[in-house]
């Protein structure tokens, strides 16, 4: 059997950078209470590893308890939060650890700008996604999420702004993101700025998931099942070849997958290496 990596597979450079950053903040705080807001990355294996080390995953900051020590810190995950998190954290008598991916921080300060500038966003993502959550809360309300077509039609009735900007999730589907925009274009007649801010690891992961399951029999998508960035590439390989989607090398089906001679592999930004590694051996042992 042959088997292709792809070479964008794998951890992102903002995964990357939480992940190392976190583990060090817990070795150098073991006894002060470390929190993240949200599992630190989409990948259960991660979040298991930093939780053994002395990290506490909280879902939202309202479940922050005062702290009576300043030197509890609670982590800032790559996804970034709104500007009312950060206040609410120094409240409560944290510090805060800022890994809000870079990428992220970008659309940030874009969203801030343009809506000084009179702009209404319609920002395009999932509604529920912390990252848009995050870039939300940013936007002083003046702000659609467009996740679906019939989003569009029901937003661009209600808009009253002369100048609108559109941007997205870091990790949207490119495909749709452009199908999206030009439908837009179609229903406003508004000035219109649009940023193209899906994060180019993103893009290129994309594009090469599609160039790779056209070369081989079947593809194997690794990371976790709650990761958007991981479900886009699986969504973009099954139109082209057999796919499965795992988050470990044991939920590989060596049986049925010993019938291929040629099989890709392929990873989301929050997928270790480690992960990865495990499910080459697994279909080497074929």
């Amino acid at each position: 059997m042959e088997i292709i990596v792809g070479k964008t597979a794998g951890f992102c450079y903002g995964v990357k950078n939480a992940k190392d950053k976190t583990e060090n903040v817990l070795i150098e705080n073991k006894e002060n209470k470390v929190y993240c807001l949200g599992e630190l990355v989409h990948n259960k294996q991660v979040v298991e590893k930093l939780e053994n080390m002395g990290l506490t995953v909280i879902e939202n900051v309202e479940e922050l308890p005062k702290s009576d020590n300043k030197n509890n810190k609670v982590i800032i995950r790559a996804h970034g939060v709104g500007k009312e998190v950060y206040e609410k954290i120094e409240e409560l008598n944290y510090q805060y650890v800022d890994l809000t991916c870079p990428n992220v921080l970008s659309i940030h300060k874009i969203v801030q700008e343009y809506i000084k500038n009179g702009y209404y966003v319609l920002l395009i993502g999932q509604k529920n996604h912390p990252e848009v959550l995050g870039t939300y809360g940013w936007c002083e309300g003046k702000c659609s999420i467009v996740e679906t077509e019939e989003d569009i039609e029901e937003i661009c009735k209600k808009i009253q702004s002369n100048k609108i900007l559109v941007v997205a999730q870091t990790t949207f589907s490119l495909e749709k993101f452009n199908k999206f925009v030009e439908i837009i274009k179609t229903k406003l007649n508004n000035e219109l700025e649009v940023r193209n801010t899906i994060c180019n690891a993103t893009k290129l992961r994309q594009e090469e998931t599609e160039k790779l399951s056209k070369e081989v029999e079947a593809m194997v998508i690794i990371g976790g099942k709650n990761s958007s960035n991981t479900k886009k590439l699986y969504d973009i390989a099954s139109k082209i070849t057999s796919t499965i989607l795992v988050e470990t090398a044991a939920e590989l089906d060596l049986e049925e997958l010993k019938k291929y001679k040629k099989i890709g592999i392929m990873a989301g930004a929050s997928t270790p290496k480690e992960s990865i590694d495990e499910c080459i051996e697994a279909l080497k042992s074929i």
